[in-house]
């Protein structure tokens, strides 16, 4: 009997972890389809975001990424802590939820713990709007440092449009080359 409870009690908290860890994008946000990850591999800038601790305090953050032996994306995800005077830098993996051809991901940096990672609004492979698990993440993130004000306009309208309050986004400096960047 014993053994039974601990059976459920463990099977219940894998149900648990998987559904809470596996929350995928806000209600109003649809990924892009017809999504080419090959295109979006590569060097991003991350132009604004909302503040969360694994950020906190970072400007010149940037992702990289590139493809491993799965077919799934590798992710480097690094920035100048200022408060600190150092460069960080956190390594993870990005699956795809479903069907590759739809801009719906989740990463991990930490083990089996997942997060929604959705590509809302691309342009031309150059800028991407990236919303997160829920309304407490959002990402602008551009090929260059700098973004086009239509551009950055565009984006905070559809980001007000799933729900964002954009008005927390932090426009990151980027005045500093990453030593991770390649």
């Amino acid at each position: 009997m014993k053994n039974k409870f601990i059976l459920t009690l463990l099977s219940s908290f894998t149900l648990l972890i998987i559904l809470f860890s596996c929350s995928s994008m806000p209600e109003k946000a649809q990924p892009v389809d017809r999504f080419d990850v090959n295109r979006y591999l590569g060097t991003w800038y991350e132009i604004a975001r909302f503040d969360y601790r694994f950020e906190k305090d970072l400007d010149n953050a940037i992702a990289q990424y590139s493809l491993n032996e799965e077919g799934n994306v590798n992710v480097v995800n690094s920035g100048y802590n200022f408060k600190k005077n150092k460069w960080v830098s956190v390594n993870g993996t990005a699956k795809f939820r479903g069907d590759k051809n739809t801009a719906a991901l989740k990463v991990s940096f930490f083990g089996p713990f997942y997060s929604g990672y959705n590509v809302v609004a691309l342009e031309d492979y150059k800028y991407a709007l990236i919303a997160g698990k829920n309304l407490d993440y959002l990402w602008i993130l551009s090929r260059e440092k700098t973004i086009p004000e239509n551009i950055k306009q565009n984006f905070i309208t559809k980001a007000q449009e799933i729900g964002y309050d954009t008005s927390k986004l932090i426009w990151v400096k980027q005045d500093r080359k990453s030593p991770f960047e390649k």
